[in-house]
């Protein structure tokens, strides 16, 4: 059901007693803020701009589109951060861990997905539910005073009358950085003489077998070779204003991260850990990963292989690694520029803009990185909202839980002079009471297993008593 909104006033489903609250961008982070607030019986007005306004990095308009990786990274949540965040949404109800687990791909240790089937689940689950009303327009500035409570969930590639209104009102210029996209191949153009399936240590993941990965190995020779190609190739050249945006640490285009030094890319994407060479029985010099990208497995991306490379250069460049001497390119990579806030300055413990409060903020303007963590803040905005509208008190989650610790950093527990985004990591929770009369307190694995306990033990009392969106499959 598509239904275009009176934009004047706060009008919407008259469905029962609390008005609606108004949510802007129908990526992940609104896409899970509208299901927790229908969940907890809150009318929501979703307004998504496309297809009617397209973005730089958009091709489709349906909501939740993956626009980079079509990973959610690990889905491990005794040893993995992220796989922490992704139980605990889980456990929450979750719209965009529901529809990952419905649509997962093989990848190893990671939950990775098909980014189409995935979004169609997402928006017929949205565009069915009878308390959301989606709103296929553009809300050109800052949204009405008439409408009492808002969540901005527009992503990092906000529309420039909305980004320079919510300037204007904070008296702060957001940051900004350049997000890499990383090509994708299809899978019958790969040379499977030089290249091989393996997942790292073999390890078994979610829908996996042990073998998700298309490894393409080089040697001492060819990675040096490949390195110098990376650094003389021609780049794509940005505008005069975009030449002092900063890159974000955790996603480097290769040519950058290349410049770094000889074996940067060795000790980090390109690392083979954990591999085997079938052809040697060694492990190679280093190894470029493909991770399945589509359910018919046709498709496959290039881990942490973003990059700025002119297109004709990354055909030729990318050619170079044996095994893709005659791969074919269902996309290349690329660039888009993300904006986001200064949170820790500008929004409260609850998401919401302290010059403005009906206004609250959700996604990767928050100045949070990666899927995951954009659809975490989205779910825990959409609490908050719908707390707020239904007159029940709602604290922010423990900062012992993956969700509490995103939250605290990006609403204080961060440096607002030297912000910049962050991935869900064990170093934002606070540290784990030791263990009387014991002399050596856990570390590695243990220190993680006994964060991971507290944290899900912690999540289940905050969700306690909670209104709990119900299962969509």
């Amino acid at each position: 059901m598509t239904i275009t909104a009176d934009l004047s006033v706060d009008s919407g489903p008259s469905r029962g007693a609390a008005a609606p609250v108004h949510v802007v961008g129908a990526g992940l982070a609104g896409s899970e803020a509208a299901w927790q607030l229908a969940g907890a019986g809150v009318p929501v007005i979703l307004h998504e701009m496309r297809p009617l306004r397209m973005t730089e990095a958009h091709k489709t308009d349906a909501c939740a589109e993956l626009v980079c990786s079509n990973s959610f990274r690990s889905d491990d949540a005794r040893n993995n951060a992220v796989g922490l965040l992704h139980e605990e949404m889980r456990r929450a109800g979750s719209l965009i861990l529901a529809a990952g687990d419905r649509h997962k791909l093989p990848a190893g240790g990671a939950l990775a997905v098909d980014r189409d089937d995935f979004a169609g689940a997402v928006t017929a689950a949205l565009t069915a539910h009878p308390l959301i009303t989606l709103d296929r327009a553009e809300v050109p500035g800052l949204p009405p005073e008439t409408w009492s409570s808002v969540i901005v969930a527009t992503g990092p590639l906000t529309a420039p009358g909305l980004a320079e209104a919510i300037g204007q009102l904070t008296g702060e210029e957001s940051l900004a950085f350049f997000d890499a996209i990383a090509p994708i191949v299809y899978r019958e153009t790969i040379d499977f003489e030089r290249a091989w399936f393996q997942s790292r240590y073999d390890k078994v993941g979610p829908g996996g077998t042990g073998r998700d990965y298309i490894n393409c190995p080089l040697d001492a020779q060819t990675y040096g070779a490949f390195i110098q190609a990376l650094l003389t190739a021609r780049k794509t050249e940005f505008k005069d204003w975009e030449a002092s945006t900063p890159y974000f640490e955790g996603c480097l285009p290769i040519e950058v991260m290349a410049a770094r030094g000889p074996d940067t890319l060795r000790f980090g994407p390109m690392k083979p850990v954990g591999l085997t060479d079938p052809a040697t029985g060694r492990r190679p010099h280093a190894v470029v990963q493909l991770r399945q990208d589509n359910a018919l497995g046709t498709l496959y991306n290039m881990v942490g292989f973003q990059t700025k490379l002119a297109y004709g250069e990354q055909t030729r460049v990318l050619r170079m690694i044996p095994g893709l001497e005659r791969a074919e390119f269902a996309r290349l990579g690329g660039l888009h520029r993300n904006t986001f806030l200064n949170s820790p300055r500008l929004l409260d413990g609850r998401l919401r803009l302290k010059a403005a409060p009906r206004l609250r903020f959700a996604g990767q303007i928050t100045g949070v990185e990666g899927y995951v963590e954009s659809a975490a803040i989205g779910l825990l905005a959409g609490r908050f909202a719908a707390a707020d509208r239904l007159g029940r008190p709602l604290d922010p989650p423990p900062a012992t839980t993956a969700l509490g610790a995103l939250l605290g950093h990006i609403t204080g527990g961060a440096d607002a002079a030297t912000f910049q985004p962050m991935n869900i990591n064990f170093g934002l929770m606070p540290p784990l009471d030791p263990i009387p009369d014991v002399k050596r307190q856990p570390r590695g694995p243990e220190r993680k297993a006994r964060l991971s306990d507290r944290a899900l033990a912690d999540v289940d009392g905050w969700l306690s008593g909670q209104p709990q969106p119900e299962p969509v499959w």
